[in-house]
């Protein structure tokens, strides 16, 4: 779709609302772009844009614009072309990774509940749809599309925030061939909610998976599981089982369907689900009081469970009650069992649950990876969904890492949009004016600075490193040291039994109590070698410890690992190209066109809008490296292109100047040109585009004469093979080109009204048609690949038009109606074509291009060869009507005397005298009547590609 069909679609068929692009706002300000906002959401109208950044509010209902119809028209299409769309931000990811050859990211930030999981959805089916490619290539399509319900069921949830909230963290790469082909992929998942397998707030649910086996499982495996309702199961104790707009029976069998195309095997798929029941057998195992000891309260309920997982229940019983810990005294090491009180053993059942569930889910996570991997990388897109920033009444140790992480990511948001942004501009010498904007840096140090003062994180470590028990009086220990380390930061405080950190999207509680649990994240050795005792190879594999190595130095804890994933995250990020989509969450309702005026504003202002606007308007939406930049743009001007040979800087100045741009539009820094609004680069890549464009029409332009040339020798050479030993042949009949189209049809649209609208013309020429009586009678010709049309001329006999003279259709006949072609063995242009009613005898002196042509379309119609008959004894049967009557005409060809070919008729006989004279002369090669030129101009003859006539001779 060109330029002008983008233009019209957007113009007529798009009604504007606010508008697109907030860089273009008259007025800057939270109220402003929350109003704008407003405006287009109501429209239905859910995508803004902040220059290259993509605004996105969740309209909490299907929208119509993501159809096929869609993805063709942002295919290739600059960001102004059309409306704003997330298929615009991916189509310029992907063009931007071919183009410059670099990898691309784009990051998805948003609160919980702002639609960043289907944003990367529709990220993901638009690539699918627009890279092309063969069998492994659409087997890496599907598995990257068959990963979301995947990935979705076991790690997605219902919240009181989001039907359907992503509850760990996942950064996919779509691994790309240097053409452009997804052929590989890889997933990194973290932070995955291990603490809602065993307990949920009032109004949310377990993982999905849960509620999908208990609704969709057979007969057999409900049997086989031992699957009940879910009021059944204590690990679904939070009440609440359905979801509105979730089928959970149908979102079963494509989950089942996804473990398929991924690769899992069918009884490994039984596995999985059978682990799954187990953690849910397992869960209703409680405990009582026995002294100041813990023990199973109903020994019946250890056999299921066991039995699901493998193991043997008496030790399922024991590891559950007891533990192994090592003691050290007078120098020496030794095991001794410790009891475990009633809190600790649900702790410990607990913790064998969220242990098998997160090995569970990396094991599908590396079944996944290991469908698409592939040996080497060479381009790659990123995509990051990661469950938003959450402010809940209660925030536990989930939520601050949770919103640890997003700190993180708005951090290299304003590094990379607003920080390096301003200073590169300081560096390469562009004149501006500094904007101020709020840096989280700080918030980000207060919660992971290693040393003076410690952040939160290694004061936590610290505290669990001395940890003893579940609990205790550690969190309290904790708070006591918080306020010691960073009681004093502006952007901390603390309570009785918790503290508040001031984050970029707020001020958040924590409660404390529990974090020093949860950050332990301890999986005790019993339990490791009790599920190491397994019969199912499948559930050992899930521990591949080895447990006699002797471990010097802390226990990693969940804090810590968190923080490593989230630096090496930013890392990875920092080394792509990175694009933004900033989702808002418009109500907490869930209901569309509901818009909660407060809250849409709270999330403008934390996400820096206003500042990225500014910082836009006062910017360059543009900025290359001058090699870069030449080596995109210098096929503009002849000096430049194929090489610049002088300096770089004022060959950028040249290519600028040549094109016209206005001097305010570009400013030339150090290193780099700036470019000042996104319509002068357009203009660029317009031009660039044209030329490219027109080299092209000269190659295909090339390339199809080469391809006609090879044509016509095949032509010629099949044509020669056809008369080959049976007529004889002047030397220009073979050897000159074979037009095909003598009439010029193609300014001849009185001709062209006859054919089928998009019939194909394979030969066309004016002929000469000979009636019963040998009657000259002029003829078009006209040979498509399905028929053969005669067209004459006659004149108006009624009408307004009477007297004038008009095309008329002789006769049309369907190729494989023919019965043969009858010729001569002599050197003349006379020839049969045998119909079934009537013949017709023609005469053209391009016989022999015209037979060789129909004989291949009559064996691509009729599937045989054409019949060609050769006699100097001809016969064409005729109508039965007027004078002369019907029957047969017969010709006879003989050599006579004198220097032309003479026709005698006589009743119902021809006999065609050739000349001896007329024999020397080439007729085949004579010069025919063009469309504009009169019969015998030397033009014609060398417009047909022969060499000119001699001066005084005849034509060779």
């Amino acid at each position: 779709m060109g330029s002008k069909e983008r233009f019209h679609w957007q113009s007529h068929n798009v009604k504007q609302s606010g508008v697109d692009d907030m860089v273009l706002l008259p007025q800057i300000s939270e109220d402003a772009i929350v109003g704008n906002l407003r405006k287009r959401f109501m429209d239905d109208y859910i995508f803004t844009y902040i220059g290259s950044v993509l605004i996105s509010v969740n309209p909490f209902k299907q929208m119509p614009y993501f159809t096929d119809r869609e993805i063709d028209l942002y295919q290739g299409a600059a960001q102004y072309e059309n409306p704003p769309h997330i298929y615009a931000l991916t189509d310029n990811m992907y063009r931007n990774m071919l183009i410059d050859c670099e990898n691309q990211c784009v990051i998805i930030s948003g609160e919980s509940g702002a639609g960043k999981t289907v944003a990367a959805k529709y990220i993901m089916g638009y690539i699918s749809k627009v890279s092309g490619g063969g069998q492994k290539v659409q087997h890496v399509k599907d598995i990257i599309l068959q990963s979301n319900p995947l990935l979705e069921a076991f790690g997605n949830a219902k919240t009181v925030r989001n039907n359907n909230s992503s509850r760990f963290g996942k950064y996919f790469e779509i691994q790309f061939s240097r053409g452009g082909e997804p052929d590989g992929g890889k997933i990194s998942n973290f932070l995955l909610e291990k603490s809602r397998v065993v307990m949920q707030n009032e109004n949310e649910r377990n993982f999905h998976i849960y509620y999908q086996l208990l609704e969709g499982a057979s007969q057999e495996q409900r049997q086989n599981l031992g699957l009940m309702t879910p009021d059944y199961y204590y690990y679904l104790q939070s009440d609440t089982y359905k979801v509105d707009g979730t089928d959970d029976r149908s979102d079963f069998s494509e989950t089942l369907n996804a473990m398929q195309v991924i690769g899992i095997p069918p009884n490994v798929q039984q596995l999985v689900l059978q682990l799954v029941a187990g953690i849910l057998h397992l869960g209703n195992i409680s405990f009582c009081e026995d002294g100041n000891y813990a023990r199973v309260e109903s020994v019946d309920l250890l056999a299921f469970p066991a039995y699901l997982l493998g193991i043997d229940s008496g030790r399922l019983q024991e590891k559950l009650t007891s533990r192994k810990m090592d003691s050290r005294w007078g120098g020496r090491s030794e095991s001794i069992d410790v009891t475990l009180n009633v809190e600790q053993a649900a702790y410990t059942r607990d913790a064998l649950a969220k242990g098998l569930y997160a090995r569970l889910f990396d094991f599908l996570v590396e079944a996944i990876n290991r469908a698409m991997q592939k040996p080497q990388e060479e381009y790659s897109i990123g995509v990051l969904d990661i469950y938003g920033f959450e402010i809940f009444q209660k925030n536990g140790f989930e939520q601050f890492c949770i919103n640890f992480v997003n700190e993180k990511l708005q951090q290299i948001f304003i590094e990379l949009t607003l920080k390096a942004e301003q200073e590169e501009y300081v560096q390469e010498g562009i004149r501006w004016t500094p904007i101020q904007y709020f840096n989280n840096k700080i918030v980000c140090d207060l919660i992971e600075n290693k040393l003076s003062p410690p952040g939160i994180m290694s004061v936590l470590d610290d505290v669990c490193a001395t940890m003893h028990a579940t609990g205790g009086g550690a969190d309290q220990t904790l708070l006591q040291k918080l306020q010691a380390a960073v009681g004093t930061h502006e952007h901390f405080n603390s309570w009785s039994s918790g503290f508040v950190i001031h984050h970029y999207a707020g001020k958040v509680s924590y409660d404390v109590n529990g974090f020093c649990e949860r950050n332990r994240d301890v999986l005790f050795s019993d339990l490791i070698e009790l599920m190491q005792t397994s019969e199912q190879a499948f559930l050992r594999m899930l521990f591949p410890e080895k447990l006699d190595v002797d471990k010097k130095g802390r226990p990693s804890t969940a804090g810590s690992k968190i923080k490593k994933q989230a630096n090496d995250l930013v890392a990875t990020l920092k080394r792509c190209t990175p694009h933004y989509i900033r989702c808002i969450k418009p109500n907490e309702t869930k209901k569309p066109r509901d818009w909660e005026e407060s809250r849409v504003k709270h999330q403008v202002e934390y996400l820096g809008l206003k500042e990225n606007i500014r910082v836009r308007r006062a910017g360059f939406a543009y900025r290359r490296q001058f090699s870069k930049f030449l080596q995109r743009y210098a096929i503009l001007t002849p000096e430049t292109w194929p090489q610049w040979r002088g300096d770089e800087r004022q060959g950028v100045q040249h290519l600028l100047r040549a094109v016209n741009m206005e001097p305010d539009q570009y400013q030339m820094g150090t290193t780099k040109v700036f470019v000042k609004n996104p319509e002068s680069l357009f203009l660029l890549e317009e031009m660039r585009e044209r030329k490219f464009d027109g080299f092209a029409r000269t190659i295909q332009k090339a390339w199809r004469r080469h391809v006609a040339v090879r044509k016509y020798e095949e032509m010629r050479e099949e044509a020669s093979n056809i008369l080959l030993n049976k007529k004889e042949r002047r030397r220009n009949s073979i050897n000159r080109n074979f037009v095909g189209d003598y009439l010029g049809l193609e300014e001849r649209p009185e001709l062209r009204q006859f054919l089928g609208k998009r019939e194909r013309v394979d030969f066309a020429d004016s002929v000469t048609k000979y009636d019963r009586r040998f009657k000259p009678i002029k003829r078009d010709l006209i040979l498509t690949p399905k028929c053969v049309y005669m067209i004459g001329r006659e004149k108006v006999k009624k009408g307004p038009e009477k007297g004038q003279v008009r095309e008329v259709l002789k006769k049309k006949v369907e190729i494989q109606a023919l019965r043969g072609v009858s010729l001569s063995t002599r050197q003349d242009d006379f020839f049969i074509l045998q119909e079934d009613t009537a013949d017709s005898f023609l005469e053209s002196i391009f016989k022999t291009e015209f037979v060789s042509l129909l004989s291949k379309r009559f064996e691509e119609a009729a599937r045989r060869a054409l019949p060609l008959t050769f006699s100097d004894t001809l016969q064409f049967r005729v109508k039965k009507e007027g004078w002369g009557g019907g029957g047969t005409r017969s010709v006879t060809f003989s050599r006579g005397s004198g220097d032309v070919a003479v026709l005698k008729a006589s009743g119902r006989s021809l006999t065609s005298l050739h000349g001896k004279e007329w024999l020397k002369e080439d007729l085949e090669g004579q010069p025919r009547t063009l469309p504009g030129q009169p019969l015998g101009l030397p033009e014609a003859w060398t417009a047909m590609g022969c060499p000119p006539r001699p001066e005084g001779g005849t034509y060779p």
